[in-house]
């Protein structure tokens, strides 16, 4: 006899023999995923940071996501340029260089730091037995930069120095571009740089505390170093997060799987998720678009400055 609850059950089954089926359209489309992230720290380090929690998406997704590690930040935009990466890891003005440039892609989430933000700090540090106590006395001296691209190790710096009517290029007697946080830290340390441009979450957390972790912080005769020996000459206004984002072109289902799979990893794959931080991060946030207009006005901004110069 059918009945009701009959009905019910069988339109229940329906909807979820049809939900399969669209979930195997996609992945007919996508039998593996590209996660490509941008190289923060040095390559062999950011292999081993994500990598884990790339085979967590992997299990949560469905599909095989393969981890590329960029050269440089342009890689990455250019990686989602050309659809050959659906996942990325941006620094907040490498995700604005990719919209300004055209690129189609959907801001998911960012990381919640243990001190409740969703954001950091661009700093400046000089070695503390120089003579540099303020940002003044490093006029004609060596930075490095970390990457064109890169928010705190390049355009965070050239925007507020900028607003206070120093550029860059003419303050600064050389600047170099170290290709990643950890070389412009190393940089300063080694003694190759006079002062190095850099990301700053808190005391406890920055690329300061991450060498020590690793056991990296050395000068340049290979005797260890510790916070002590560091000076901030320099710290930003507060700047958002960079976000994990995909695709915009991914199929809305997709889409919100992948999310989800970010929003849950603190509980699935604590472990996995932890190494993303050193433990130093409690959650991913979501986060929109809107939310990096004034990165996009800054980048704007140093494009003019350029230009003009």
């Amino acid at each position: 006899m059918i009945n009701r609850r009959s009905l019910i059950a069988a339109a229940a089954a329906l909807t979820l023999t049809a939900g399969a089926a669209h979930a195997q359209e996609w992945k007919k489309q996508f039998p593996e995923l590209t996660f490509a992230v941008i190289p923060a720290e040095n390559a062999s380090a950011t292999t081993d940071i994500y990598t884990p929690f790339a085979e967590y998406l992997s299990k949560e997704i469905g599909v095989p996501v393969k981890l590329r590690i960029a050269n440089d930040y342009a890689a990455v935009i250019e990686a989602q340029r050309t659809g050959s990466a659906q996942i990325a890891f941006y620094g907040p003005a490498s995700y604005a260089r990719a919209v300004l440039t055209g690129v189609k892609v959907d801001p998911l989430v960012v990381q919640r730091h243990n001190t409740g933000l969703t954001g950091y700090y661009s700093v400046i540090w000089v070695r503390a037995d120089s003579p540099y106590k303020e940002l003044k006395d490093l006029k004609g001296k060596t930075i490095a930069l970390v990457d064109p691209n890169s928010t705190s190790g390049n355009q965070a710096p050239r925007y507020f120095l900028n607003k206070e009517g120093a550029s860059v290029d003419s303050f600064f007697g050389k600047s170099v571009y170290a290709g990643s946080h950890d070389n412009a830290v190393l940089a300063v340390a080694q003694g190759t740089a006079d002062a190095a441009a850099n990301a700053w979450n808190s005391e406890t957390d920055n690329y300061l505390t991450r060498l020590l972790a690793r056991g990296l912080l050395k000068n340049a005769e290979g005797k260890p170093l510790t916070e002590k020996d560091f000076r901030i000459v320099f710290k930003s206004d507060f700047l958002p997060e960079g976000p994990f984002a995909v695709l915009d072109s991914l199929p809305a289902d997709l889409k919100a799987k992948i999310k989800q799979a970010f929003l849950d990893a603190p509980k699935k794959d604590k472990a996995a998720f932890d190494k993303l931080s050193g433990g130093k991060d409690i959650e991913f946030s979501p986060i929109t678009a809107k939310d990096y207009d004034g990165i996009i006005g800054m980048v704007k901004y140093n494009d003019d400055q350029r230009k003009r110069s």
